[in-house]
């Protein structure tokens, strides 16, 4: 096997080739229309004035994070930590600067030749950030497995990885989710509800800061959020193989190898799910995407039986491989239904009787979401430990996310057709321009709901492996280290651990509703203050906004972040290790629930609110609307902000705590 381990970070340079490949094919579309490239200028230079800023914390932080680690793990364990930490950061760059110059060109492609063009450009666009988390994860991974990792002595070094792309992953999704709700629910509530003007009007000071919002938070913050889940599934599975000295399922080397190997595969399967959507763009959005996604995760499952054998592992490491890649596309599908399907319809009608009932309609709706996708994930633990033990949680989880680079591909797509469809608005490029970039942005918001499904499935499944990993670890240590419901200790730990995503989710909603409240005083200033914007004769100061917006969110994620990364030590070196087992356990429960019912309700309120608008219960303008738009409003942080902080808020813990786990 050891003759294989250059092919991860081999695979990860061809990915990123690739990624690099399709962002000049993007480039070379030209944009005629002067107008719409001066919009989409501002929204480039928006999104890339946040990131400089926020990345100039994350460096700080980071530093200090890193110098910690190397006073009490080592200078191996902070190398890592710096390579996991700059592949996300450099993932979510490269990714969201294409994004950021494909939405307008998507635009100009609706304009000139239609629905098939644009969703091409769209989803190429999407497919830099799919292709650039994927390589990135094998580049950074591959090349410190290949230095350090196949020695179980020093396997535990690329654990750092792990804790520093999960650093970055935290802030990049709290930071970008409160940036882009606070915008949004700005923009909405002074342009849609109180000056009655339509979504995405150029008079309206929030729309830039809006459209910048989607970027930050569903591309650079959705692709940082996806990375570290990718990322901790290998790192668990190599953590739990290396305690396997003797093993009936293979040999130790190659079952500590398996992950990357698996990785690489769904690399190759992913790159082929993009060109088929490309290939059948022709068609129904919808049935491209699908069956690119669908596609890719057949073949990885059929190619992954080959890579098995052929390392002579055990054909129960397969099984379980399969009950992670279906577990990932029921709950995804799942997901769909609960925030495309009946249960919209149900939500748009209660607006009949007001604001009061969508409310209540779509938290039961997000409630109920719950259940079939947490059965799912049961159903995976159970048959995946039935086949190959602890080792197959993590080979399951690996299975889920390998196809990482199409599944991302279609998630980012969503932020793109959201902004191409801005872009038309404020242009002036006229209905038909706008009825396909708002049939593509329709799809996209289904798609951004399956991610997040996706994302928190994968989410939960990565850290259980993690905290099996870290049991693993503690066992190896202590060999009568067991996690007992019986034991106060635990108990104790595992209260802790529940109430910590209450608390989170309250300090990221809060902070939202705080943002949103100064932007919302700043865009009424402006529009009683700017004399003949109203009347379209001046331009707002869409650059204020943005500054707002920006200074809002990187002084409230530094609270999540340090509370997630600083209760993990807290709780092992002052309560001791049993706690902090107990605390990981009730964690990943609170997470998971509250994660899965605010993304879902949040979805399903937003489109809910466009089934309105297309007509239906009175269309635009009516109570039924007005109620729609208030349970889009409060959605917003749930879906975008709260609930995806969630996936990454157990992550960062089970990382930290299994990085902490030899000086416990």
């Amino acid at each position: 096997m050891t003759e294989l381990h250059y092919l991860p970070p081999l695979f990860g340079l061809v990915g990123l080739i690739l990624a690099f490949v399709i962002y000049a094919l993007i480039k070379r579309i030209p944009v005629t229309n002067k107008t719409i490239d001066v919009i989409a200028d501002r929204i480039h230079l928006g999104a890339m004035v946040f990131m400089h800023r926020e990345y100039k914390m994350l460096f700080i932080f980071s530093l200090v994070l890193g110098i910690f680690l190397y006073f009490s793990l080592g200078a191996n364990t902070t190398l890592a930590f710096a390579v996991g930490a700059i592949s996300s950061a450099a993932a979510g760059y490269i990714g969201m600067f294409t994004a950021t110059k494909a939405n307008v060109r998507t635009t100009q492609a609706a304009h000139d030749k239609g629905a098939a063009s644009a969703l091409s450009v769209a989803f190429m666009g999407g497919s830099v950030m799919g292709l650039c988390v994927a390589a990135m994860g094998l580049l950074g991974l591959g090349m410190l497995y290949w230095y350090f990792g196949d020695d179980p002595a020093t396997a535990h070094v690329i654990h750092g990885f792990g804790m520093g792309a999960s650093s970055v992953a935290l802030f990049s999704r709290v930071g970008g989710g409160i940036f882009t709700k606070s915008a949004d629910v700005g923009a909405d509530l002074v342009g849609k509800i109180e000056a009655g003007i339509p979504e995405d009007d150029p008079r309206n000071p929030g729309v830039i800061a809006d459209n910048v919002g989607d970027n930050v938070g569903d591309v650079a913050g959705m692709g940082s959020d996806i990375f570290e889940s990718y990322c901790g599934s290998m790192i668990a599975t190599i953590a739990i193989a290396s305690t396997l000295v003797m093993s009936d399922l293979g040999s130790r080397e190659t079952l500590m190898f398996l992950p990357l190997g698996l990785a690489s595969t769904g690399l190759i399967c992913s790159v082929l799910g993009i060109l088929l959507v490309n290939l059948m763009s022709s068609n129904k959005p919808e049935v491209a995407l699908r069956a690119g996604t669908i596609g890719a995760a057949v073949l990885f499952v059929i190619a992954a039986w080959f890579v098995i054998q052929q390392a002579g592992i055990h054909a129960n490491v397969w099984w379980s491989v399969v009950a992670g890649a279906v577990g990932g596309i029921i709950i995804g599908l799942v997901t769909e239904y609960y925030t495309a399907g009946a249960p919209i319809r149900k939500i748009a009608k209660s607006g009949e009787t007001g604001p009061a009932t969508v409310m209540i309609t779509g938290l039961s709706v997000g409630m109920q979401s719950v259940v079939i996708p947490v059965l799912t994930l049961c159903a995976i633990i159970y048959i995946s430990t039935s086949l190959s033990g602890l080792y197959g949680v993590g080979i399951a989880a690996v299975g889920m996310l390998a196809t990482v680079g199409i599944t991302m591909a279609i998630d980012a797509y969503g932020p793109v057709a959201d902004n191409a469809g801005g872009i038309a608005e404020m242009g002036g490029l006229g209905k038909e321009t706008r009825e396909i970039t708002d049939s593509l942005d329709e799809l996209g918001n289904t798609t951004a709901a399956i991610g997040k499904g996706f994302a928190i499935g994968a989410a939960a499944l990565a850290a259980l492996a993690i905290i099996a990993a870290f049991v693993e670890t503690m066992t190896v240590k202590y060999p009568n280290f067991t996690l007992h419901l019986g034991d106060p200790m635990v108990l104790t730990g595992l209260f802790i651990g529940g109430v910590l995503p209450f608390l989170i989710a309250s300090i990221t909603m809060t902070a939202v509703g705080d943002a949103a409240f100064e932007m919302i005083q700043e865009i009424r200033r402006q529009f009683k203050e700017i004399t003949g914007l109203m009347e379209g004769t001046a331009e707002p100061d869409t650059a204020r906004c943005v500054d707002i917006a920006t200074k809002a969110a990187l002084k409230k994620m530094i609270l999540p972040g340090v509370l997630a990364v600083a209760v993990p030590p807290l709780v092992g070196f002052v309560i001791g290790p049993h706690a902090l087992g107990g605390m990981l356990g009730g964690a990943l429960l609170g997470c998971v629930l509250l994660a899965l019912m605010m993304a879902n309700s949040g979805g399903a309120w937003d489109n809910a609110k466009k089934y309105v608008e297309k007509g239906n219960f009175g269309g635009k303008g009516s109570d039924v609307h007005a109620a729609a738009v208030v349970g889009d409003t409060v959605g917003d942080p749930f879906k975008d902000t709260s609930g995806p902080s969630m996936n990454i808020l157990i992550n960062v813990m089970a990382i930290v705590s299994l990085v902490i786990a030899p000086l416990l």
